[in-house]
């Protein structure tokens, strides 16, 4: 065990998914998810930042935290300024993407984190719970080094994100079998007695995660965007190509626009994404 006061900022090579050791599919070979960010992380930052409305739900259900242990860090996105931040990630890829000047950053995994008990004010982690190989420990190692814990994850149930968002129902459901035998969010929130906030996903979302581009279909079609998410590393390349596919033409054909009409007039969409705050 380390204190927080003994991590140097040298320590480690310098968002935002990381974390844990969730095995993977890419290639037919299993990886775990330090090592898919390292396949993949490279342009991370091209199309990963920090998206402003959600990062101030981030940093409110933060509180007066002064002291602030970001988990599955990343490149550091949502890393609140003003705070004192440790980062954990264990992908080396993903550190050294960290910008000059960002908060001191260890190698180490969320089910394992090398510090004392309530080392920190806060605990957050963002879009990377589903990375871990045990979410539960992970969450559990989060509440016993701090106070209070600040998790931004999806809701996969059949009524949360897996039916809520089209790529998945329409066109993706291979995404299902990723999650086959994670703990619900229901679970996830119960392990550390917190409470679930929905977050509305704005339409013009500066981060490009998976559900980024929920008004702005033609964007999965750009490879950029997709090598910033996991989950086309995950899927294989022959279910993302058949996927590409199959939204191209029907983008073309007009069928995506008939299916999604109720979207266009929308600012911001539920599409299952949560707040897990303790």
């Amino acid at each position: 065990m380390v204190r927080k006061d003994q991590v140097s900022r040298a320590a480690t090579p310098g968002h935002v998914h990381g974390g844990g050791m969730v095995t993977a599919r890419e290639g037919g070979s299993d990886m775990s998810s330090a090592q898919l960010y390292d396949t993949i992380g490279a342009t991370y930052t091209v199309t990963r930042r920090t998206e402003p409305r959600i990062a101030a739900r981030i940093w409110a259900a933060l509180g007066d935290a002064r002291t602030v242990l970001n988990v599955g860090a990343g490149a550091g996105s949502y890393e609140p300024p003003g705070r004192d931040v440790t980062a954990v990630e264990p992908s080396a890829v993903m550190r050294a993407q960290r910008p000059a000047g960002a908060a001191p950053c260890v190698a180490a995994a969320a089910e394992s984190l090398p510090f004392e008990d309530q080392s920190f004010d806060a605990a957050m982690a963002f879009s990377t719970v589903h990375h871990w190989q045990d979410p539960i420990a992970g969450l559990r190692e989060m509440r016993r080094v701090a106070r209070r814990v600040v998790v931004f994850t999806f809701d996969a149930s059949d009524t949360g994100w897996r039916r809520r968002f089209w790529l998945t129902r329409d066109y993706l459901p291979e995404v299902a079998d990723l999650l086959v035998g994670r703990p619900s969010l229901t679970e996830q929130a119960r392990a550390i007695g917190a409470r679930m906030e929905p977050v509305l996903i704005p339409w013009d979302c500066a981060d490009g995660f998976f559900e980024a581009y929920w008004r702005r279909p033609e964007a999965y079609l750009d490879d950029h965007v997709r090598r910033g998410v996991s989950v086309w590393a995950r899927v294989g390349p022959e279910t993302e190509q058949r996927t590409v596919r199959s939204l191209r033409d029907d983008l073309a054909s007009g069928r995506w626009a008939e299916r999604n009409r109720d979207l266009v007039a929308l600012d911001a969409a539920e599409l299952g994404l949560r707040l897990l705050v303790t």
